[in-house]
């Protein structure tokens, strides 16, 4: 039996897919020289149409409209009980894109245990999330779900990761199968060697499969909580590949990307606040303007950041609804490049 290939399918969008709404909002990032209209008319759907119902169909026609190069398209629940769909695009001649890792092309796969566990824990995830009970403790390193059901299959990962952590890195680096290499992104953070392991989830951050990137994501992003509190395990999570991914076309890389940011600057390192201005101004005032509050948050407080908010100031602004100021603001910013 094939693993659920996607852990944000349980965490975004756990009842989205039995109830098949309609879309709410339709948001299109990306497109800087390509009119709305023409991404919408390709598209196919509008604000209370039901969901296209073949994504790389709808997908195909955007690329079609000139000018564009890759189109990808994300359903997320919820905004007033109906599905936001996220339009990315990539137009050609862009000099902001997020590159990928070649495809791998080896016969490897995970252990059947380890496959086994991984059906449990996706089981007890859905059944959480849908009561509403996903929090989760990141402090050691990993995650651990107050779920008794989903931290139960947690504490198991831990003992397994162990026995079979150099064949749970292989398996990232060289496996041809996507569900595999997920997987082992998401059971690596359980591994006792934090620096060894964040080397490798950063390393898929860039592999060609967006399950992969947002599970090796979720575990780099327990790393830098751990790294936080422990100072003197000397281990450094980059910002460089978090920076570099603002500019992908998934919405799932731009939000995971965004929330782990919130968090490698908040001490404002002048490198990583630079590298983040030259990189990533343009696709951050996008994000801030998203319609969902909880998505456009992590965009805003970057943003605010960048243009030198005190984190005081950023909390006021956003509870007096001033992204307008903070766009304008950001415009002048960029402009200084």
């Amino acid at each position: 039996m094939k693993a659920n290939k996607t852990i944000l399918l349980a965490l975004l969008g756990a009842g989205m897919l039995a109830a098949q709404p309609k879309i709410g909002v339709i948001e299109i990032f990306g497109a800087k020289k390509t009119p709305r209209d023409k991404i919408v008319k390709a598209l196919g759907a509008l604000d209370g149409d039901p969901l296209p119902s073949s994504k790389v169909e709808s997908e195909g026609r955007i690329e079609l409209v000139p000018g564009i190069l890759r189109a990808t398209i994300e359903a997320v629940c919820c905004e007033g009980g109906r599905a936001i769909l996220y339009v990315g695009v990539e137009e050609k001649g862009s000099e902001s894109r997020f590159e990928y890792n070649s495809q791998p092309s080896q016969e490897l796969r995970i252990p059947e245990e380890i496959e086994n566990e991984w059906m449990e824990f996706i089981g007890s995830l859905n059944v959480a999330v849908q009561s509403g009970k996903a929090d989760e403790d990141l402090t050691q390193g990993h995650s651990l779900m107050a779920d008794a059901g989903v931290r139960k299959s947690q504490i198991r990962f831990l003992e397994m990761a162990g026995r079979h952590l150099d064949l749970l890195r292989n398996v990232l680096r060289n496996s041809e199968d996507e569900q595999q290499r997920g997987i082992a992104a998401f059971v690596l953070q359980y591994g006792a060697d934090k620096k060894q392991v964040a080397a490798d989830l950063q390393h898929a951050m860039r592999d060609p499969d967006s399950t992969v990137r947002n599970n090796a994501m979720r575990g780099l992003a327990a790393l830098a909580v751990f790294a936080q509190l422990n100072p003197q395990s000397e281990l450094k999570i980059s910002p460089t590949w978090f920076i570099e991914m603002l500019n992908s076309t998934h919405f799932t890389d731009r939000n995971k990307a965004s929330l782990a940011l919130m968090n490698l600057t908040e001490k404002r390192d002048q490198n990583t606040m630079q590298h983040m201005q030259d990189r990533a101004v343009p696709a951050l005032m996008e994000m801030a303007q998203w319609k969902s509050l909880g998505h456009a948050l992590p965009g805003f407080i970057l943003l605010g950041r960048l243009v030198g908010w005190s984190e005081d100031e950023i909390h006021d602004k956003w509870k007096q609804g001033a992204r307008q100021q903070l766009l304008q603001l950001a415009r002048d910013l960029n402009k200084k490049k």
